[in-house]
C-alpha cells in the first residue's frame, strides 16, 4: 500500500509515519492470507472508507462561503486574459 502525493499522512509527525508504515505492513501481510471473496469485501469496505473521508473533505470545502462561486468564475475566465508563463520576467 504505497502513499500518494495527496495522502492524509503527509501532515503527521515522524512517529506517526512509523506507526502508519507498520500498519500498512500488517495490512499487506494479512492481504496475502485472504481468499478472493474476502479481498472483494475488503476492497468494498476500503472504497467506502475512502469515499466517506472524501465526502467529509468535500463538505468542508463547500462550507467555505463563496468558494464554489469563485471556482466557477475562475473556470469561466477566458484563457486569453492570462499571461503565458513564457512571457513572464525571469528575474523575479
Amino acid at each position: 500500500m504505497s502513499t500518494t502525493d495527496n495522502s492524509p499522512i503527509e501532515d503527521r509527525s515522524s512517529a506517526d509515519l512509523v506507526a502508519v508504515t507498520e500498519l500498512q505492513r500488517q495490512v499487506n501481510d494479512l492481504l496475502k492470507q485472504l481468499s478472493p471473496e474476502q479481498l472483494q469485501v475488503l476492497t468494498d469496505f476500503a472504497a467506502y472508507l475512502a469515499n466517506a473521508e472524501s465526502e467529509g473533505a468535500t463538505q468542508e470545502l463547500l462550507a467555505i462561503p463563496g468558494l464554489l462561486k469563485r471556482v466557477k468564475h475562475s473556470s469561466a475566465t477566458l484563457k486569453t486574459l492570462y499571461t503565458p508563463w513564457r512571457n513572464l520576467r525571469s528575474d523575479v
